[in-house]
This record gives C-alpha cells, sequence and structure tokens, in this order.
C-alpha cells in the first residue's frame, strides 16, 4: 500500500428525525483495496454520497490528495478522479456499450456525434482491463456481468483515482466474480485507492487488504484483514456474537398435512417435469447454482409467468393459477429476489407498500380508510421490528432488510399460508439476515408454509427442513436436512451439467 490518498474525518450527517452519520471516520490509500463493512443501515451508503457530492456533510474535514475538499455533486467527484460503481447498474439498454460508456461526454466530429472515436476509445479501455466486450454490442444482450465490467470501464474512463464498488457481486455468477476480483486486483496494481462495500464475508478475506467497520452511523475500528477473522468483523459489525449453525433435524411432525402439491410442472426449457411437497409449517429450501430454474419454478408456480403443463394442489384440492391474482387468492404469497421490481414502490410509504396485496380490504368505497390502513402498518412494524421513524416513511429510505420486512408485511397483512422467499437475504447484512431468519423460523413455527430459494448453502443447511435440488430446469434430487451436506448438495446440484 502507498501513501494516503483519502481521509475522512469527524464525518456527520443528519436527516430529519435520524443522525445518519455520527463522527465518522475512514481513510484509503493508493494501491489498497479497503472493505466498508456494517450492517444495514450503518451509514456505509451515506458515508459514500457525503463523499461524492449527492449529501452536503453538516460537521467534518474530507482530505483528496493531501488537500481538503467538498464535492458538490457527483460531476465534480467523477473530474477529480472520485467514482462510484453503483449495485443498481445506469445503463440505458437500448444504446450500444460505447454509447453508454461516454454517455454525457460524447466525443464530436462537428456537430455530429463521433460513434467511431467512442467505439475505438472503449475498446482501448476494454483491451486495458483486458475484458473482451465489443464496444457495438448492444447494452441490453449483455449479461449482468458483462454490464458490471462495462460500468468499470465508465469509471477508468473518468481517469480515475479513487473507485467506489458498491454490492458489486450481488447478481454475479462465481466466474464473473473472479473476473471481477483479477479486474480489481489489476486496478490496485496500478496504484488506485479503491472501497469495497459487501456484505459477503468470505469476498472481504480474499479481494481486501483493511476492513473498517460502521454500526449504526458510527466509526466502530478497522482491521487489517489478514490478521482478523471473520467473527471479529461480525463481532464489530453487530455487537454481538452471530450464529451459522446449520439445522440438525426437520422441525416438521411426521404427520404435518400437505399444504401444497405440485405435480409435473412444465414452463419452458428452465421448468422441465418439476414434483414437490410442502409440508405446514415446514421451510422447504430450494438449491442450485445459477440458471438452476428455481426463480423461474417459483414465477410458473405464482403464475408470474405461463406454465405449459402440471397440476397444482392447495390442501387436497386441485386449483387453477393463470395468474399472481390467482395465486394470492389461494393464499400463496411471492417475495421476489428483486424486491424493488417486483416487491414494493420504494416512492410510496410503508403504510401505503403494506397494504398493496390488500387494497380492496382498505377501500371499501371511493375512499381509503387511511385510519385502518396505518394502524395495520403500525402494528407490523412493531412485529417484524422494522427500523423506520414511522408507518410514513417512504420505502426508499430503509436499509435493504427493513425493505425485505416491508415485503414480508405485505403478504402478512394478506395472511397468506404460503410464502415463497426468493433470496430472501441478498445485499443485507449479517444481522439483518439473522433477523430474517429469526422471523422465517417464528413464521413456520405458527403454521405458515415457506418456500425458501437461496443460493447461499450456509443459508439452506440452516433453514431448511428439507432440501429439493436442481440443474438446469429439473429436479435432481431431494435430501432430508438430517442427510444434508454441502457435498452431497453439490453432486446434485451439478448432476446434469456435462
Amino acid at each position: 500500500m502507498g501513501d494516503v490518498i483519502l481521509t475522512m474525518k469527524d464525518i456527520s450527517k443528519s436527516f430529519p428525525g435520524v443522525k445518519a452519520l455520527d463522527r465518522v471516520n475512514f481513510e484509503l490509500r493508493r494501491g489498497e483495496v479497503h472493505a466498508l463493512m456494517g450492517e444495514n443501515g450503518a451509514g456505509k451508503s451515506t458515508l459514500m454520497k457525503v463523499l461524492t457530492g449527492i449529501y452536503t456533510k453538516d460537521t467534518g474535514i474530507i482530505s483528496y490528495e493531501g488537500r481538503e475538499i467538498t464535492f458538490h455533486n457527483t460531476h465534480e467527484a467523477q473530474e477529480a478522479g472520485v467514482v462510484i460503481v453503483h449495485q443498481e447498474l445506469n445503463m440505458v439498454g437500448d444504446l450500444t456499450v460505447a454509447q453508454n460508456i461516454f454517455i454525457g461526454r460524447e466525443f464530436k466530429k462537428g456537430f455530429m456525434i463521433d460513434d467511431r472515436k467512442m467505439v475505438q476509445e472503449s475498446k482501448k479501455l476494454f483491451d486495458e482491463l483486458h475484458i473482451d466486450i465489443d464496444p457495438k454490442a448492444k447494452m441490453s444482450d449483455l449479461t449482468v456481468g458483462k454490464q458490471q465490467m462495462c460500468e468499470i470501464a465508465k469509471a477508468i474512463s473518468h481517469k480515475a483515482k479513487v473507485i467506489i464498488f458498491d454490492e458489486p457481486s450481488a447478481a454475479l455468477t462465481e466466474k464473473e466474480i473472479e473476473d471481477l476480483f483479477a479486474i480489481i486486483r489489476d486496478l490496485r496494481a496500478q496504484n488506485l485507492g479503491i472501497i469495497y462495500i459487501s456484505h459477503r464475508m468470505d469476498e472481504i478475506k480474499v479481494i481486501t487488504d483493511r476492513v473498517t467497520v460502521m454500526r449504526d452511523g458510527t466509526y466502530v475500528g478497522t482491521l487489517i484483514t489478514s490478521e482478523c477473522t471473520k467473527e471479529d468483523i461480525i463481532n464489530m459489525m453487530v455487537g454481538r456474537v452471530i450464529y451459522e449453525d446449520p439445522k440438525t433435524h426437520s422441525m416438521v411432525p411426521k404427520d404435518a398435512p400437505v399444504v401444497l402439491k405440485v405435480e409435473h410442472l412444465n414452463a419452458g426449457k428452465m421448468v422441465q417435469d418439476v414434483s414437490f411437497e410442502l409440508r405446514k409449517g415446514e421451510i422447504l429450501g430450494f438449491s442450485g447454482l445459477m440458471g438452476a430454474g428455481r426463480t423461474e419454478t417459483a414465477r410458473a408456480l405464482f403464475g408470474a409467468d405461463p406454465k405449459q403443463s402440471g397440476d397444482i394442489y392447495i390442501n387436497g384440492e386441485k386449483v387453477t393459477i393463470n395468474s399472481p391474482e390467482d395465486a394470492v387468492k389461494h393464499g400463496i404469497g411471492y417475495l421476489s429476489e428483486d424486491r424493488k421490481r417486483f416487491g414494493i414502490v420504494v416512492q410510496k410509504t410503508i403504510t401505503e407498500n403494506s397494504t398493496l396485496a390488500t387494497m380492496e380490504k382498505y377501500m371499501p368505497g371511493l375512499f381509503i380508510n387511511k385510519g385502518a390502513e396505518k394502524a395495520v402498518a403500525e402494528q407490523y412494524i412493531k412485529e417484524l421490528d422494522t427500523k423506520t421513524p414511522g408507518a410514513d416513511q417512504l420505502v426508499v429510505n430503509l436499509s435493504g432488510g427493513n425493505q425485505q420486512k416491508v415485503v414480508i408485511a405485505k403478504w402478512l397483512v394478506r395472511n397468506c399460508d404460503i410464502l415463497i422467499f426468493d433470496e430472501p437475504t441478498r445485499g443485507i447484512d449479517v444481522g439483518a439476515k439473522n433477523e430474517i431468519y429469526k422471523l422465517m423460523n417464528h413464521l413456520a413455527s405458527e403454521g405458515k408454509s415457506i418456500i425458501m430459494i437461496s443460493s447461499e448453502m450456509t443459508e439452506i443447511l440452516r433453514m431448511s427442513d428439507r432440501i429439493v435440488v436442481m440443474c438446469e430446469g429439473k429436479k435432481t434430487g431431494e435430501i432430508p436436512i438430517e442427510e444434508a451436506t454441502q457435498e452431497a448438495i453439490m453432486d446434485k446440484a451439478t448432476r446434469d451439467i456435462k
């Protein structure tokens, strides 16, 4: 690691009713990958928004390249070489890769945009990063991983000296994560300073040099990655010990009734002849590699995607589900892996989101019964321990874990007996994960039945009573939790891969 390129000292920032940052410190060196960690709501994103000029700090000093600075917007930060690669990609699907990289900074030939020059410059950037992407390709035709690489190339095109990666691997495959790490190591070798925000503890140990931990808007401390353990970091993040022991036996009584039976479900290439049963009070884990067909199976079951054939029985009675509306009427709720796209309306309040699936109940006539609507939202804020100043808070202002609780509240208000949790803890921290796990166990103990789709092996082993494994659109096995190991699951998850 080289000399210090960035220092943030005693940074504070308040919003109405919330002190988001309280005298936070952070330091970054050239040629360093420095992890910024903390639970959702710890203040990581707020600190980075203060750095890049999205928010104005209330107090504190930011020093960059040896001089005190304050960026007033992201454009100023980019011009100075401080660039953020967002978790949610800011790309325009209908434009080419080259057009996306230089959007707003297009090369001109007279009055005309010089597309040829943009393609040439994009190619240089990709060569520098050892990335094989066609600059003329349409952005929407690329995988999420390739789109992420384009975001990195865009950051480099700003002559970046500091790059902030915000949850960069959340939607990537294992191979794409390896490619990402190769690029980050190359950038580190070029003496760039890299801030790496992630909840994935294993990644932190592999790719970072130091770790700074935040909790409840405050600075907890900085560790050298090679000299600390995963448990050290977790304890600093949450201030308590989090146990991740796998479940050793099923919590479901042997005589528990079957509440959902799916027979020979087919829905395109990704759902081929899938059959399974779900019992009352059971957490049924769905495991498999990326592209195994788990989400597609859930969406076909929920009526979000059309199915070609197959039978669905609820409490022994055959039902027809051709739409999400049909599924909801039959008591099925679906928490999508992409909660911001399918689960919540982020610019609406907690109250409005909590009653989205039951609006007819709160709108008996022309007008919404605001009092009853708010009362039920406040009931579930309390029951789920959602961290918020109140029910009128916009969901966009909540952390990822608390947004997930709002989605769960929506289906609990609807009183769904069957809940599909698709990647329930994606993008949320270890402390919030623990809360979601407790909540799922509580729901199961009350008789709710849960299908849990997860790409995290530890999560599958910790939560499931039974595990269904899929590979390339087919069910390749079913394992009772008593017999489940990572090796047994991976054997079935790769069974049909040639």
